[in-house]
């Protein structure tokens, strides 16, 4: 059940923050339905995209039986006994001719030759691999190995029966279920619309990226990289503008984004100060409301995380790296939930265990999020590098190759320590 998280306020009215751990689970308690509108698309649109239905293979894969190997198909009993000292003599008879269906096999004590991938031959239950064979001449071989039936073949079905669950409801369509999806001729199929998600900037400072920007104003990056963030997870975002530090200019905008989208991003409008109004703005939107603001993290502590409705909004931080931390901590597990994708499916970071090149200091009870730069040794061992940098200097996440965690229990890593990177995607 939905519930507003319960705080405590300091004498300047801040919210006590949450740790990262309860901060997630809470995120997890609260999120709405996943979305249930069904689109249809090509085999050729479906990368990225997710099953709303199980999908059943309407044939065999493979239809008939095929070869794995180079060889002669061969009657394994053919074979039984044959040895480097006293090898099995068979007759070539015949070949078999890829793309070709053959109707006839080879007498018993002969063989076919047959390729990676040719159908197997009537009368014949095994493969002989070349290289446990040798050539007299070009019609008879010796067997050096013996071979039992089923081996170096692929059955009819054993790939995928027909009626079988090809792609499960929620599974995640990559490049090998598009092969699949073509291996058993399916050229389209039913997936889940793809998450919208509303982007607006807010700040008097912001201008456009297109701009020049006056005295006193910076180019809006946010919006930009965050969208991208959007896009790789296969979401579609939305840019609403720039809203300035006025509340019915932020209204209008945020209740625009929201009646269009699953998700609505906020960024620059989570920071504590008297101009700030995200937070009012937000609470405003719909039930439950804000669901929290602020998690014990660096960067990335002034995060807001609200439910209006079945739409989530988030308050991201304006400086650029903390906006981009909180987005992978709380906004991509929404996108994935909204999506329609099974837990079990949840695509996992990419890491890579690094040798910590210095040490690091951090402050117990927050959880630490640490740029790392990657080199490899000449032993081909990756060392890991920090980069460190204020959380609005974005050019520290273009030299970062991924960034690793120091636990909110710790207070800091030394340097020679084994860490886990978590590469950026």
């Amino acid at each position: 059940m939905n519930q507003t998280i319960k705080t405590n306020r300091d004498m300047l009215g801040r919210v006590d923050t949450l740790s990262l751990q309860e901060a997630l689970l809470f995120l997890q308690q609260n999120l709405p339905p996943c979305t249930t509108r069904k689109v249809k698309v090509s085999r050729d649109e479906a990368l990225g995209r997710i099953c709303s239905e199980d999908i059943f293979s309407p044939e065999n894969l493979p239809p008939y039986p095929r070869s794995t190997m180079d060889g002669y198909a061969v009657r394994a009993k053919d074979t039984f006994g044959a040895s480097e000292k006293l090898p099995a003599y068979l007759e070539i008879s015949g070949e078999v001719i890829m793309g070709q269906f053959p109707t006839e096999g080879p007498l018993p004590g002969t063989c076919y030759s047959i390729a990676t991938g040719g159908i197997l031959p009537p009368d014949t239950d095994s493969v002989i691999m070349l290289e446990h064979t040798v050539a007299i001449d070009g019609s008879m071989i010796e067997v050096t190995q013996p071979v039992a039936t089923g081996v170096n073949i692929i059955n009819v079905g054993e790939d995928i029966k027909q009626n079988e669950i090809l792609l499960a409801a929620g599974h995640l369509i990559r490049p090998q279920e598009i092969g699949l999806l073509s291996g058993v001729g399916l050229g389209t199929i039913e997936v889940f619309r793809r998450v919208r998600v509303g982007i607006i900037s807010t700040g008097d400072e912001i201008v456009s990226p297109d701009q020049q920007p006056p005295p006193g104003k910076i180019r809006d990056m946010n919006s930009v990289s965050i969208a991208a963030q959007v896009r790789g997870l296969n979401a579609r975002p939305a840019f609403y503008g720039i809203a300035t530090d006025d509340e019915e200019s932020l209204t209008n905008m945020i209740r625009e984004a929201k009646a269009a989208n699953d998700i609505v991003l906020v960024s620059g409008s989570s920071s504590v100060g008297v101009r700030d109004l995200g937070e009012k703005v937000i609470e405003k939107m719909g039930s439950p409301g804000i669901l929290l603001h602020g998690v014990s993290i660096k960067p990335g502590k002034p995060v807001i995380i609200a439910r209006a409705d079945d739409t989530m909004i988030f308050g991201l931080p304006g400086h650029p790296v903390s906006a981009a931390v909180a987005f992978e901590l709380f906004v991509r597990p929404t996108i994935q939930h909204i999506s329609g994708i099974t837990a079990d499916n949840l695509p996992q970071y990419r890491t890579v265990k690094a040798r910590l090149m210095r040490n690091l200091n951090s402050a117990s009870g927050r959880t630490d999020f640490v740029r790392i730069q990657l080199k490899i040794t000449p032993e081909r061992e990756p060392e890991a590098y920090p980069i460190l940098g204020k959380s609005g200097a974005l050019s520290t996440m273009v030299k970062a190759h991924g960034f690793i965690e120091i636990a909110e229990k710790l207070q800091g890593l030394k340097e020679g320590a084994l860490v886990e990177v978590r590469l950026f995607d």
